[in-house]
């Protein structure tokens, strides 16, 4: 894989939430304001249909649709990623077989869920589907939704081995497994934090960026955090960390991405309206939320 194209994915990416009205279905006209929020905030590049994007409530038309018009409203300005993951490899490599990836610049695949597979099997899962994906793949290590972690060991052969995987978004919260990764990793591997409260210091040991949550909200304050670790400007990156930090840890507080969707109606951007089995936050977070948002923007 070229310098051009891993550097693409290098900085801050936002797992974009699936706005919907009341009666569940999606809300494109927020949609498309949300995504002109995101690239206006300057992140690095948009990714649809991960957790936050709550897909595994869209069926396959809505996936689809999700796509045609996410390409449409980027119209190129920034890279594009999708997630197609699973615990059913057959099921991914079916779904990978039947996208069109015209516009589309990488796949973020999480790993198996409830399976609970053995390293062995975390391995050949992602070689069997890396092998059909015409294009990047992105793996994803959430033990907190997996019930399984990437070790290092695999994670690490993995990189080594499979040419098509070009990155681990990193969100098992383990500071030392994330070092054993970055300090193993080919060069043209990139390590890619899931935790927004944890992508400062997992920058300074090394990481390459953020998929983040509260971008959707803070694009711009984010983003410009992660390229200020990039510069290695960490005191410019501390600034923005602890400003950002109380509103971080409690958009997680009562479920994700219900706190981010909260913080997103207070900052008038998007209806707070999600699919089931997810609910809104409670109206303490609620409240928690619009407080701390207002103190954000007096500065």
């Amino acid at each position: 894989m070229t310098p051009q194209t891993i550097n693409k994915f290098k900085g801050t990416g936002v797992a974009i939430v699936t706005p919907f009205h009341r009666e569940g279905s999606i809300d494109f006209k927020s949609f498309e304001s949300l995504i002109e929020y995101q690239i206006k905030g300057g992140v690095e590049y948009i990714v649809f249909m991960g957790t936050t994007g709550e897909s595994v409530t869209l069926n396959s038309d809505e996936k689809n649709a999700i796509i045609h018009f996410g390409l449409e409203i980027v119209d190129n300005r920034v890279p594009v990623v999708i997630g197609i993951g699973g615990n059913n490899t057959r099921q991914i490599i079916s779904d990978i077989n039947h996208t069109d990836f015209t516009g589309i610049s990488a796949i973020l695949s999480v790993s198996p869920y409830y399976n609970k597979p053995q390293p062995k099997g975390i391995f050949n899962h992602y070689r069997a589907i890396a092998s059909e994906c015409p294009v990047p793949l992105i793996m994803y290590n959430v033990p907190g939704r997996t019930s399984s972690n990437i070790d290092a060991e695999t994670t690490l052969r993995i990189a080594h081995e499979l040419p098509n995987v070009i990155a681990v978004k990193e969100a098992s919260g383990n500071l030392a497994q994330c070092s054993r990764i970055i300090s193993g990793k080919p060069e043209n591997f990139l390590v890619i934090s899931g935790d927004d409260a944890l992508t400062l210091p997992f920058m300074a040991i090394g990481g390459d960026g953020v998929i983040s949550v509260i971008a959707n909200a803070f694009p711009a304050e984010f983003s410009d955090m992660v390229r200020y670790c990039l510069e290695n400007n960490y005191e410019k990156a501390r600034e923005i960390h602890f400003k950002l930090f109380d509103i971080i840890e409690t958009i997680y507080s009562d479920g994700s991405p219900s706190g981010v969707k909260a913080l997103l109606e207070i900052k008038g951007l998007a209806k707070n309206n999600l699919r089931l089995p997810l609910v809104k936050v409670n109206k303490a977070v609620y409240n928690q939320l619009s407080t701390l948002n207002e103190e954000f923007m007096k500065g």
